[in-house]
Parts: C-alpha cells; sequence; structure tokens
C-alpha cells in the first residue's frame, strides 16, 4: 500500500484557494467585457505599472528589442525553435485527409483545417518563458494557422527582448505587451484595438488558467495548462542527488508548482528530502521552490512497481520523470500523463526548453482525457459526404427515412423522403416513412 512520507495541502485548502481565483476572474472579465480597453489598460497599469499609448509593438519596436539580444540568444532561440518546428512538421505528416467510398456512389471523408486565428499566451512573471513562444506559435505555424496574436506582459518595465525575438522568428503576425488576464480576455473577447481570436493558446499562472477556463466555448483553447506538476518515479537504480535536483528543478516554477516524488525505496525517500533541504541551502530560486516544496511537495512510497504505476495513473501529472531499472515498462504501462521523460539522461527541462516536444501540457489530473499541445490542438477534422448517384441517394434515403420514424422526426425523413421520390422514382407519402 502506498504511504506518504510527506504530504502537502489538503484538497480543502486548494479548492478555497481555487475558488478565490475563480471569482476574481469572473469580475475581471466582465469588467473587460463591459467596458474593452478602459478597463484592460486599468488593469495593465494596476497590476503591471504598465499603460503605454499601444500594447501592440510597431516593426520599429520589435527589431529595436531584437537588436538588444546577443547573437548567442538569439542563435539558442533559433535552434530551439528549429527543433519544435521539426517534432510539430513529422507530428502534421500524421494527420492525413481521408476521402473513401464507403458504398456504392457514397463518398465520405475529411479535411484537416487549420484555426484562422489563435492568441498565444507567454508567461512573464517572476521568469520571462521564452521557450513559451516557440511551443505555440511556431506550431500554430506549421499548422497553418493564418493570424497569430503572440501577447507577454512586460518586463522591467518594457517588452522583454529574448520574447519578443521569439516571437518574432516564430512567425508571429502581431505582438502585444500585455499580460495576465486583461490580456487573454482581450484576445478572446476582443475591444475597441484588439481583434477577437479564434483560440487561446499558451500557459500561465493560476489567474490565466481560469480565465480560459471561463472563457472557453466562447474561443476554443488549447488545454487547462495551470501550475507546473512534477513527478519523479524512482527505484534505488538512481541517487538521491539527481531526484531532488529534478524535484526542486520544477518547483522553482512557483509556489503552488506540485513536485512529488514516487518510488518503491524508503532509503532514496528519505535520502532525497534529505537532500531538497541541502539544495534548498544553495540553490538561486530557493525562496520560491522552498514554499513550494512545503505547501504542495510529497514523497510517496510503494511496495511495488506496479503499484507505483497505479498511483501515477491516479496523480495524472503533467511532467513524468522515470528514473529506474526499466523505464520502458512505464511507457508500455502509464496511461495519464502530459510528457514522459525516460531515464536519467533527460529531464523536464530538455521538454521546456529545447528537444522539440511540446511543454504545454495538461494539468489538475487533465491528462487522464488530454494530451499535450501538438499541431492537432491547431487542426479541425471536419467531415464531408457526396452520393454520387441516384441510386445510392434512394438506398440511403430509405434506410434514413425509416431510422427516422423511429425517433419521429417527421421533417427529417421528409428530408429523405423527396430524394427518393426524386432520384428513385418512388411513390412516398409525404411525412411518412419508407415501407411502414
Amino acid at each position: 500500500m502506498a504511504r506518504y512520507l510527506k504530504k502537502g495541502k489538503g484538497a480543502a485548502e486548494v479548492a478555497e484557494s481555487d475558488a478565490k481565483v475563480r471569482n476574481t476572474v469572473e469580475s475581471i472579465l466582465a469588467d473587460i467585457e463591459s467596458r474593452g480597453d478602459d478597463a484592460v489598460r486599468e488593469l495593465s497599469n494596476k497590476f503591471d505599472s504598465w499603460s503605454p499609448p499601444s500594447f501592440r509593438l510597431t516593426i520599429e519596436e520589435i527589431q529595436a528589442a531584437i537588436d538588444q539580444v546577443s547573437p548567442q540568444d538569439l542563435a539558442d532561440i533559433q535552434f530551439a525553435q528549429a527543433q519544435v518546428r521539426n517534432f510539430a512538421e513529422k507530428q502534421k505528416e500524421c494527420l492525413t485527409d481521408l476521402e473513401i467510398e464507403t458504398l456504392p456512389g457514397v463518398v465520405l471523408g475529411h479535411r484537416n483545417i487549420p484555426v484562422n486565428s489563435i492568441g498565444c499566451y507567454v508567461p512573464g512573471g517572476k521568469y520571462p518563458m521564452v521557450a513559451s513562444a516557440h511551443m505555440s506559435i511556431v506550431t500554430a505555424k506549421v499548422a497553418g494557422v493564418k493570424h497569430i496574436t503572440a501577447t507577454a506582459p512586460p518586463h522591467e518595465g518594457g517588452p522583454h527582448p529574448a520574447i519578443v525575438a521569439a516571437m518574432h522568428y516564430g512567425g508571429a503576425d502581431e505582438i502585444l505587451v500585455l499580460g495576465g488576464i486583461q490580456a487573454v480576455a482581450a484576445m478572446a473577447l476582443g475591444t475597441q484595438t484588439i481583434s477577437a481570436v479564434d483560440m487561446l493558446v499558451g500557459p500561465g499562472n493560476m489567474f490565466v488558467a481560469e480565465a480560459k477556463r471561463q472563457l472557453y466555448g466562447r474561443v476554443g483553447i488549447d488545454l487547462f495548462a495551470g501550475p507546473t506538476e512534477t513527478l519523479v518515479i524512482a527505484d534505488d537504480s538512481v541517487d538521491a542527488e539527481l531526484c531532488a535536483i529534478d524535484l526542486l528543478g520544477q518547483a522553482e516554477h512557483g509556489p503552488t508548482s506540485p513536485a512529488v516524488l514516487l518510488t518503491d525505496s524508503e532509503a532514496l525517500a528519505k535520502k532525497t528530502m534529505d537532500e531538497v533541504a541541502r539544495q534548498l541551502e544553495i540553490l538561486p530560486t530557493a525562496e520560491i521552490a522552498a514554499e513550494s516544496w512545503a505547501n504542495y511537495g510529497q514523497v510517496i512510497v510503494c511496495d511495488t512497481v506496479d503499484e507505483m504505476v497505479t498511483e501515477a495513473n491516479r496523480l495524472a501529472f503533467e511532467h513524468v520523470q522515470v528514473m529506474t531499472q526499466d523505464p520502458d515498462y512505464f511507457l508500455e504501462n502509464l496511461t495519464n500523463y502530459g510528457a514522459l521523460f525516460l531515464g536519467p539522461r533527460t529531464n523536464v527541462s530538455y521538454g521546456d526548453k529545447v528537444i522539440g516536444t511540446n511543454h504545454t501540457l495538461p494539468t489538475k489530473g487533465a491528462a487522464r482525457y488530454t494530451g499535450g499541445l501538438w499541431i492537432g490542438k491547431f487542426m479541425k477534422t471536419c467531415t464531408y459526404q457526396r452520393v454520387l448517384t441516384d441510386e445510392a441517394s434512394t438506398m440511403i434515403g430509405e434506410y434514413c427515412s425509416r431510422l427516422c420514424a423511429i425517433e419521429g422526426f417527421a421533417g427529417h425523413g421528409e428530408q429523405a423522403n423527396a430524394r427518393v421520390r426524386r432520384y428513385g422514382d418512388r411513390e412516398v407519402p409525404w411525412y411518412s416513412a419508407v415501407g411502414r
């Protein structure tokens, strides 16, 4: 049976915090929908001390920001984007259009059609998340999205140069310097100066994630991507130092980011807890990571490998780092996760920044029913049908007429009957089922 050597906040306490966030977001969204630009500007000034003449960057302002980025940083950004682009292109090759004659004279098919416009949010609070620009903008561009609006909060009183460079080289058509709820709401709802988009993508803090949740339906969203979660699955084939590094490396995202160790070795569990304490003494981001570890960190000890699989599937975490003697066992048996990192040679940071898989992933249990952001999220698989012959229309019409009668849909049935009369030269009374 799984036992906890360390627990984080209880479910009731977390639910109370979530309720406060929901109420705050609901109020702000209503204000932006009512007052548009005025509300957006007030909120930006309140939360970010940022109220420029325009939130949209001009071509000259974009170039001025790029000019502040070192050649090495630009090269690194372009390398990372090349990896993301390459993987997205390979994923797109898996999405093929379909057309098939299912019965003589009956042709069915589907087309994969890109979303027309999206709004990409790039977090920039405590950390400027340059990599998020690659993940959303580059992937959308490969998908064929026609118009991409990208936005990030101001950083130290202006646009963050590296984020702007990443947005520009990624293929953004429009770049805003605007953050928080006001940014995603402006893109989703539209204002006097910001055009509404069809879909919102990109991770964010709890307020941004909740805003996307409440806006879902008005616009599409990629997925519910809230505070980062990481699960380290380890056995005694790996040491406590590496386990602690991989836990704290994600706990530093923010004070509400869960980091969990799942192991079948109680000795490793205890050594890792000691190692976390030691590393928090020297980690430059220890203030954030320590709060996250104290409130949301967990250590779970299981008796067997199969029990670890069961617990991991129950948690359904965003990132799952597997460092065991047989990591492929978890690849074959885990079903609920955002992304897997198999073996000690890889880690979540590789996926976050550069390796090519997408780092926008499901959180809060959403991995039970969805994967992360990928090329397919930007595509709509839309079906069509074509009936080529009189005989085919008559045959399908006869079946349809009788099936509509079962449900009591007379009008639906008459759509079928009209074709049977016209193309089958049959005497079918109005609003009655064929052969009944």
